[in-house]
């Protein structure tokens, strides 16, 4: 491995609800099938938030959040044939078993032995951090560092729950207008869809947003839009959100829960879920996914809207998420701004 020098830059959770903490430790060197990334950009995503707040089960503790990290091969181990130089996306998922059932029928997101970036593997927020080469990404060149990392969780979970809409799908409603929908709404622009853009009630800064974006209607998320939907896509973490969004859409429609962790549905009427609609969830990502989602952001050229914050900027990060301080994407740049003091 080429010097290096001989320590770097972590923002570690150190427990659920503590401040992230910087810390410097020592360059680690790839073994066999991984590489060794030097990060040039990581967003900030919500489910982050989860991770800080303890919402998920089994969270290894200390770890290094970020899942959406864009960055240059430094090294490699043996059996990689990924050059240094370089650059990658690194995704949410990091590895699976590979034998499975789910994994054999190509659903290798639902894997039980599956690990992801940012949660059981150390993630973004760093100078550098080690990936299993076989799920890092090459990236489009049409996009620079800091507006390609949106696309490795807000863009490739967006696209999943996009899909499970169904191609029939021309109305489509998007609860939670943050990171996630407002790349999935340039897609489906482009692809011919009407968006309809829920946002909190009063938030008429996101919903002019949602509107330059190209949404066709913008409101609060207990309006009713001017048009029945066919399906809808729900990224804010609220379970009430589920019977809204079955009230507005259509017989034989689909509402698709995209997040990671959701509070309690609460209980509805049948006349809600009655007429084949479909309820259903998106469970992470394939590396099928991201090929193609890759190949759709390189065509389409998709205007992501994102924050630089330096790297030991990550505790403002994560609150500003959580109080909706954002408009598309916050996103952490390594750089000598972001050394601890």
């Amino acid at each position: 491995m080429q010097q290096l020098g001989k320590d770097y830059l972590v923002m570690v959770l150190p427990a659920a609800g503590a401040a992230l903490e910087a810390e410097r430790r020592p360059l680690p060197e790839p073994v066999a099938g991984e590489v060794l990334v030097k990060v040039r950009a990581c967003a900030v995503c919500r489910t982050d938030l989860h991770l800080y707040d303890g919402e998920l089960p089994d969270i290894r503790y200390p770890i290094v959040p970020g899942h959406e990290v864009v960055g240059e091969v430094i090294a490699a181990g043996s059996s990689v044939d990924l050059a240094p130089g370089l650059r990658v996306g690194i995704p949410w998922l990091a590895g699976a078993c590979g034998r499975c059932r789910e994994c054999r029928a190509g659903r290798e997101n639902l894997c039980d032995q599956a690990r992801f970036t940012g949660y059981h593997r150390d993630g973004g927020y760093a100078e550098y951090l080690l990936a299993d080469a076989a799920y890092v990404f090459e990236l489009p060149e049409r996009y620079d560092d800091l507006h390609a990392a949106p696309l490795l969780c807000a863009g490739l979970i967006g696209y999943r729950a996009y899909k499970m809409a169904g191609e029939e799908a021309e109305h489509i409603g998007i609860y939670g207008f943050g990171a996630a929908a407002h790349i999935i709404t340039q897609v489906a622009v482009a692809r011919g869809r009407s968006i309809y853009a829920f946002t909190r009630p009063g938030d008429e800064k996101a919903q002019h947003f949602a509107r330059h974006l190209g949404a066709v209607w913008a409101g609060g998320a207990g309006e009713t839009p001017p048009h029945v939907l066919d399906a809808a896509l729900i990224f804010a973490p609220l379970g009430e959100l589920v019977p809204a969004a079955l009230a507005a859409v259509r017989k034989g429609g689909t509402v698709v829960c995209g997040g990671i962790h959701m509070s309690d549905i609460p209980s509805f009427p049948y006349r809600l879920l009655w007429g084949e609609r479909v309820i259903r969830s998106v469970a992470n990502l394939t590396r099928a996914d991201g090929r193609e989602f890759m190949q759709l952001a390189a065509n389409i050229g998709i205007a992501t809207h994102t924050e630089c914050l330096p790297l030991t900027a990550a505790n403002e990060a994560l609150d500003r998420l959580r109080r909706g301080a954002v408009e598309g994407a916050l996103v952490l740049v390594p750089g000598e701004s972001s050394s601890p003091r």
